[in-house]
């Protein structure tokens, strides 16, 4: 029965036109695609913190002047930009999971710093244990709110555009004039990032096809280091 439900599957059509077998074997990939793209962003995110010309390498880049963080940030998003055509555009599924590895090598190298710096606070892993739980249940209640309603939230994509270009506005001048963004930035961008996964979430439940699993994880995987990224700034700074 299963097989022949995925015999007939219409891989131009969203997922929420398909079966409820088709759509529940859709969830299931894309979710399992997310938890492995967590899983390799920990591995590579511990071999880096205990490779030393790693962690001083990124170190010596950030103290050559406010420049480097830029030229860092550029870099970053290229790289992530490039993965995430991959994903997107290919209909070769080696070269979507290349992209969604690059995405994540491309992350774990840009929270070598701030996770060092938050293991150094507490000689431990305290404060990105509190900034992981939290990130996992906001995670999981937004993720429930999209799956146990029908609310439509399509509108979000172009709210989203805008915070983002004014976010990244904001980012670029606090490094070129030197202003500390503050604790009431971070929880914008907790806002921010919230809303992303609960438009990319709307997106895997009504827009993805069935054979898009890759690309919809790899939305979702963004979203929610954005999210654990702000969320642990937060942490750190009630612990200064």
């Amino acid at each position: 029965m299963m097989k022949n439900n995925f015999e007939n599957v219409d891989y131009t059509l969203p997922v929420a036109m398909e079966s409820e077998v088709v759509r529940a074997q859709f969830y299931k990939k894309t979710y399992a695609t997310l938890a492995a793209g967590v899983l390799a962003f920990i591995v590579l995110e511990a071999i880096m913190l205990n490779t030393p010309f790693i962690v001083e390498g990124m170190f010596t880049i950030i103290g050559m002047g406010k420049f480097s963080w830029l030229i860092v940030l550029g870099a970053f998003m290229g790289i992530t930009w490039y993965a995430q055509r991959l994903a997107d555009n290919s209909v070769d599924k080696k070269v979507q999971y290349a992209g969604l590895f690059l995405y994540v090598l491309a992350e774990a190298f840009i929270f070598v710093p701030i996770l060092y710096i938050a293991m150094s606070m507490t000689n431990d892993l305290t404060l990105i244990s509190q900034a992981g739980i939290m990130t996992l249940a906001l995670f999981g209640g937004l993720t429930g709110v999209v799956f146990s309603s029908n609310a439509n939230f399509s509108f979000m994509r172009s709210i989203l555009s805008i915070g983002f270009f004014l976010a990244l506005g904001t980012i670029i001048c606090g490094m070129i004039f030197g202003f500390n963004l503050g604790l009431w930035f971070s929880l914008a961008m907790v806002a921010l990032a919230s809303g992303s996964i609960l438009y990319s979430t709307w997106q895997i439940k009504n827009e993805y096809a069935a054979n898009q699993h890759v690309p919809a994880a790899l939305s979702l995987f963004a979203s929610l280091m954005l999210l654990f990224w702000y969320i642990l700034r937060i942490v750190m700074s009630r612990n200064n």
